[in-house]
């Protein structure tokens, strides 16, 4: 049924569809980008990786601005700032001017995609969060999962040498129409401005360091040679045992509230959404790789294949969202399992049906392992924010879609590693190796699960 909420709503999903498609949809437009503007591999690999640094760099501090300001203001200065970044993508004359787009692009969706799950936290109360959760999983699920199909189809209509320029300028007609609708639908600030309020300096400047020496040896693992960069971990590790330090002494409001984490929906919610992003955009990576430069499948016919999980990830999404208040974090473990299943299924496909007809060998196992992507995403999230107050929701989301972001940078060098490693056994087991490191960060996923059910069961 329709009420009041359902319009500002559908803003907030036309936004994270449009962010999140940025992840993935870049994949299949590489080597018109590589040939259209002389792109070296270290340019292509920071074409994808600045977005996902500059992303996740932004995310917590974006949510707590909006908490302590305005979710809409923020809102829409991340719209208007990915739509001219997506312009400037799409019009850029060399791969500079192409990876300092993408990096303020990552920016903009690192403002964005905070405020949309404060804004439901906002809207709904706890009870009634599942069904929009489970919209915006379906959303985020969707969007990833249809990136190479949609890359794909615009390439091919646009052709080789100006369609990954597409790729960008499509993003510029929906922020122009997102704008007006987001200044008339999303609420304004429901309290008044508290000017003792900090931001937090300090904090965000040792978070924003701490995942950026995080993220940077696994996003650059290809194009950073030798082992120095792997120092930058502990070094990470211990600017973040930094931030945990000031945080837990700051005497003004910090950055992020640590109390959360003694909470287990979140502190058990936030390791399953790492573990689980590491598999689940790993596998996009590997895959559209395998079809395009090992199987020569064009870039339209390569998200063709992968658009099953897309369909199935969308359609238990809203399921999802419906069950999830009465099946709670066993519905995340029957979803994680269900992944396995489908995942180990594609990896056997690709062993019985070897050569181009990998692609409709997958479909049936792909679409499983998506029904089951679906019962994961939208449900943990709502779990996880379950126990959050609105008032703190950016901040809280922040923080856990920092851990997906980190998964994924983690997941795809980890699985892209052992897939690169293995090529001189041919691209089929590359895939099957790949996939193996898949199926461990998904395992360790259902791991957390079940161990959440395990102490649920203990404590009734």
């Amino acid at each position: 049924m329709f009420d009041s909420r359902t319009r500002p709503l559908g803003v907030c999903l036309v936004a994270a569809f449009m962010t999140g498609l940025d992840v993935s949809i870049v994949n299949v437009a590489l080597p018109s980008i590589r040939e259209g503007l002389h792109a070296s591999a270290g340019g292509l690999q920071w074409t994808l990786s600045g977005y996902a640094l500059s992303f996740g760099l932004l995310l917590v501090p974006s949510g707590r601005l909006g908490d302590a300001r305005s979710r809409r203001a923020i809102f829409m200065s991340g719209v208007l700032l990915f739509t001219l970044s997506s312009a400037t993508c799409g019009l850029a004359p060399s791969m500079a001017v192409l990876i300092a787009s993408r990096l303020v692009q990552g920016m903009a969706s690192g403002m964005l995609n905070p405020q949309v799950s404060g804004l439901i936290q906002q809207l709904y109360p706890a009870h009634e969060r599942g069904r929009p959760f489970g919209a915006l999983g379906a959303t985020i699920g969707l969007s990833t999962a249809a990136g190479p199909l949609i890359g794909g189809a615009i390439v091919t209509a646009f052709g080789h040498e100006h369609g990954w320029r597409w790729v960008f300028l499509v993003n510029v007609p929906i922020g122009l129409v997102l704008l007006p609708l987001a200044w008339r639908l999303l609420p304004a600030p429901s309290r008044p401005r508290k000017r003792q309020e900090s931001m937090d300096p300090v904090g965000v400047l040792l978070l924003g360091v701490g995942v950026a020496a995080l993220l940077l040896p696994f996003i650059q693992q290809r194009q950073w040679p030798g082992g120095a960069k792997w120092l930058l971990i502990p070094a990470a590790l211990l600017v973040l045992a930094g931030f945990v330090t000031w945080e837990r002494f700051y005497r003004k409001e910090p950055l992020v509230d640590l109390a959360l984490f003694g909470r287990r929906s979140y502190s058990l919610g936030s390791a399953i959404a790492l573990f689980y992003f590491a598999g689940f955009t790993g596998i996009f990576f590997i895959f559209t790789l395998y079809l395009q430069s090992g199987l020569n499948y064009t870039p339209l016919l390569a998200g063709l294949s992968i658009t099953p999980f897309a369909l199935g990830s969308a359609a238990s999404s809203a399921v999802g969202g419906r069950l999830v208040w009465r099946a709670g974090r066993r519905l995340v473990a029957a979803g994680l399992t269900t992944v396995l299943a489908g995942l180990s299924a594609t990896m056997l496909a690709t062993a019985l049906v070897p050569g181009r007809g990998v692609g409709a060998a997958t479909l049936l196992p792909l679409l499983v392992a998506g029904v089951g992507s679906g019962l994961v995403i939208a449900p943990n999230q709502a779990i996880s924010l379950s126990e959050v107050p609105p008032e703190g929701g950016g901040s809280a989301a922040g923080v856990l879609q920092t851990a997906q972001r980190l998964g994924s940078a983690i997941g795809i060098a980890a699985a892209g590693s052992t897939f690169f490693a293995s090529l001189a056994q041919g691209w089929a087991t590359a895939f099957r190796h790949g996939m193996l490191v898949v199926l461990l960060f998904v395992a360790v996923a259902l791991a957390a699960a079940v161990f959440d059910l395990s102490r649920e069961y203990v404590t009734r």
